[in-house]
């Protein structure tokens, strides 16, 4: 299945509240909406990358929950960015404070909030430059890092609020910065061909 994107505007207009129900109606597609309204109607994801995606929560859970700086969430979980579009990132992360300030209603929904982190995990269904479209919308957006992983290419798009991206090449290893102090994602498990 290829990732498939409609225009329903004018013929219909997708409010937030529609658009909600949409996704809980179909839990079995994986949804998104551009902040010009636009439905995203993405792959569900092949073992190779959910793999992947799992460890990548993994060890950033492993953090968060050590520091209690803040809440990690999986490729599941839909935020309503500023610019009113809905995303779901590979993996997020939000500081504590932001989360808690929240009200519950809020929480159990698509939280309205950019995260602070965000990773994107390039699969064999997505086209590298969607994604890089995609981690520009979240850095303008508010997020203060996000990574753009690749591993058919083993290469890392850094993302930083107010910077230029920079690539990196086959990194062991990628550091949290101000963001997240002290954390260290381990890509040999990501650059493994899971496969074999």
């Amino acid at each position: 299945m290829i990732r498939v994107t409609l225009n329903l505007h004018p013929a219909l207009e997708l409010t937030d509240q529609l658009f909600y129900e949409l996704c809980q109606e179909n839990r079995q597609l994986r949804l998104e909406r551009t902040a010009k309204g636009e439905l995203i109607i993405m792959p569900t994801t092949d073992g190779e990358t959910g793999h992947r995606h799992i460890e990548i929560a993994f060890q950033l859970q492993a953090w968060s929950r050590q520091t209690q700086l803040g809440i990690a969430f999986d490729s599941s979980t839909a935020f309503k960015l500023p610019n009113g579009a809905e995303r779901s990132p590979s993996v997020a992360w939000i500081r504590r404070d932001r989360w808690e300030a929240l009200t519950t209603e809020q929480k159990r929904r698509f939280p309205p909030l950019c995260p602070d982190f965000v990773v994107e995990l390039c699969s064999n269904a997505d086209a590298l430059s969607t994604l890089k479209e995609k981690m520009q919308e979240y850095i303008k957006n508010g997020t203060h890092l996000g990574w753009l992983i690749d591993p058919q290419t083993q290469q890392v798009e850094v993302y930083r609020s107010g910077r230029e991206s920079v690539t990196l090449q086959n990194p062991e290893t990628l550091l949290g910065e101000y963001v997240l102090p002290n954390f260290v994602l381990d890509l040999k498990p990501i650059w493994l061909d899971v496969a074999s």
